[in-house]
């Protein structure tokens, strides 16, 4: 006679894994549906029309793509922290993956107090948002002005062309900065070292691969998945950082009286535009990387 559990539907592994991983992300889609597509597609409505807020209402008068229009060919202000912000970003993200790269080749080592180190890397994260990190930046902490006044820093900005001035007056003022969001990068990237087997650097050495060879031919292709999440990861972290000179006068617009909340949300909508083109760029350029090295 045949059991009862006989009967049961075969699961594939495949199916199952998939099934797993769904339900992982199951509680980021539900709140994704219900806590941000409705105000997304609320803010959009918003950025098409002119909004008056009364004390009774709100009210709106459907101006079409005026304030689209208004923020990009009339608002010197927003596209000049636009372009700053494609500039910074460009010039943060190799920087940020550099240094993440070499301290996580670092706390892969075999050494005492490691935990403690990997703790003290990871401490910037925990602080690098709300009200601490204002006043941090408002103290001076996460930059280093004093450098960029410079007699000789001074005059070699100015023998430089007007394009690259920019980024590295903005790399020498905001290096701090810059590092502090290296911390979940490092994580990846060490998570990622850890899965390459050992017995791989020892056969190369005894192959007579030196160091520079080992990591050119095994260390950096091992990490090229790792590199491409951690830019996206680094794009998405700088873009919605408090501090981010566009989101600020995004805010700065949305109740002042030549601005409004129309007129904020048709900005909110080009910044997040400009954002997915920069992640596009960065994602095709890595991805063309990632498989010539692999």
């Amino acid at each position: 006679m045949t059991g009862r559990g006989s009967f049961r539907p075969e699961i594939s592994l495949r199916v199952r894994e998939a099934l797993h991983g769904y339900g992982f992300i199951l509680i980021w889609v539900l709140g994704f549906a219900l806590f941000t597509a409705l105000p997304l597609a609320q803010t959009f409505h918003y950025s098409v029309n002119q909004v008056t807020v009364s004390a009774a209402s709100i009210n709106l008068n459907f101006v079409e793509w005026a304030n689209y229009t208004r923020a990009l060919f009339t608002d010197p202000n927003f596209v000049e922290l636009l372009v700053g912000y494609t500039i910074e970003t460009l010039v943060s993200v190799p920087i940020v993956l550099i240094f993440a790269m070499i301290i996580a080749m670092f706390l892969n080592l075999k050494f005492r107090l490691k935990g403690v180190f990997r703790v003290i890397f990871f401490l910037p994260i925990v602080i690098t948002s709300g009200p601490v990190i204002k006043e941090l930046t408002a103290q001076g902490a996460a930059s280093a002005p004093g450098i960029a006044s410079l007699p000789a820093v001074i005059d070699f900005l100015e023998q430089l062309p007007r394009a690259l001035r920019t980024p590295v007056e903005y790399l020498l003022t905001s290096f701090i900065l810059i590092l502090w969001f290296s911390g979940v990068q490092i994580l990846i990237y060490l998570s990622s070292l850890q899965k390459v087997d050992r017995s791989v650097y020892e056969a190369a050495a005894i192959d007579g691969a030196s160091s520079w060879e080992i990591f050119w031919k095994i260390i950096l292709p091992s990490l090229s998945t790792a590199t491409v999440v951690n830019a996206v990861y680094t794009i998405v972290t700088l873009s919605h950082f408090s501090e981010n000179k566009v989101i600020r006068y995004i805010y700065d617009q949305t109740y002042d009286v030549q601005g409004g909340i129309g007129y904020a949300s048709a900005m909110a909508f080009i910044y997040f535009g400009v954002m997915v083109v920069l992640l596009g760029i960065v994602y095709l350029f890595l991805i063309q990387w990632a498989k010539r090295t692999a």
